[in-house]
């Protein structure tokens, strides 16, 4: 897909912007300022910018926590694993879901008692709107994790194969520091072998929004969040993304560096709900020019008239907004905060 020039159109507003060529390969059209004595791990600008266009009405019965801090209000995890539902929203306890054996068969051996419980490592579970890879939701699951960025399109749902699904994807890459050489590690650090269990894993390239629109679990997300993916799917092909709506598949590439593929999804719950809307924003590591890539930096208190700003400011230009920041995770640095 060639990027090229465009011009936003809406109301009475007209106005010309970079392309997203152009931004990804310049990154300072926009200067980024930093208002800490503390060089942030990452570029940041201080406020959203304000929308150009019309935007879609926030509804404003909700009861959002305007005052409290965000930064550093997300949970520790190393690893998010994403279920693949297909559908919208969920039982408030996602494990109760009828079809949702592998969010089950997780938490039963990462919880407490379980047989992989350690301190040193938090997985969090998650399901997601995106549609699955397989036909057959009670035999096979599918998933993502990040930020490993990896998509395993087939999970048989028994005992063993979650087990093995763990063992391969969501254990820490490498034992903790301090392990003896007599230890077991098998609980502590990934398996190779396992993961030659798992066929046509793909690596993910494309950007992935999730937005937390768990209405089963508290409605300031389930209103919120719908709201926001529809702006989403608005703004990105307004801005030269190309949205990718099924499965990852090993095949999909994009034709150059500098184009950008994403994919928007709603998520379950994922703490906060009081700073809804919540979002995260993962950004591939196959995006090696992007500031940002090999991350997901987690937003609170998202308004659809904030959606055109990340998708310029983070997504395209690869500045996380500070007034919005939660918090974040790296690839090979571990949790961000500012």
């Amino acid at each position: 897909m060639l990027l090229h020039p465009f011009y936003r159109r809406g109301g009475s507003c007209l106005r010309h912007w970079p392309t997203a060529r152009s931004r990804l390969t310049n990154p300072r059209i926009v200067g980024v300022q930093y208002s800490s004595t503390r060089t942030p791990p990452f570029p940041i600008v201080d406020t959203c910018p304000s929308p150009i266009c019309a935007c879609r009405e926030t509804p404003r019965e909700l009861d959002i926590d305007q005052k409290l801090p965000l930064n550093n209000t997300i949970a520790r995890y190393t690893e998010q694993v994403l279920i693949s539902t297909g559908k919208e929203d969920w039982t408030s306890r996602i494990e109760d879901e009828e079809d949702n054996a592998l969010a089950r068969g997780l938490k039963s051996l990462l919880s407490r008692g379980g047989r992989y419980t350690d301190p040193s490592f938090n997985v969090a579970i998650t399901n997601s709107s995106f549609p699955p890879t397989t036909s057959s939701p009670t035999q096979n699951a599918s998933a993502f994790t990040f930020p490993s960025f990896k998509y395993i399109p087939t999970i048989p749902n028994d005992p063993q194969s979650i087990e093995s699904f763990l063992k391969a994807f969501l254990l820490p890459e490498h034992a903790p520091h301090g392990t003896l050489p007599s230890q077991d590690t098998s609980k502590s650090a990934r398996s190779n072998t396992s993961q030659s269990d798992f066929k046509d894993v793909v690596s993910v390239k494309d950007i992935v929004v999730l937005i937390c629109g768990h209405g089963g679990r508290d409605q300031r997300c389930g209103i919120l969040g719908p709201l926001l993916r529809d702006e989403f799917l608005t703004q990105l092909p307004q801005q030269d993304a190309k949205i990718q709506a099924g499965p990852p598949e090993a095949k999909e590439s994009v034709t150059s560096p500098n184009d950008i593929s994403a994919r928007v999804g709603l998520i379950s719950h994922i703490g906060g709900h009081k700073f809804a809307g919540n979002v995260i924003i993962y950004t591939p590591p196959s995006m090696g020019h992007h500031p940002l890539a090999g991350t997901g930096i987690w937003y609170g208190r998202i308004e659809p008239q904030h959606v055109e700003g990340l998708v310029k400011e983070t997504i395209l230009g690869g500045r996380v907004i500070k007034e919005k920041f939660r918090g974040g995770i790296s690839r090979t640095e571990g949790m961000l905060n500012l």
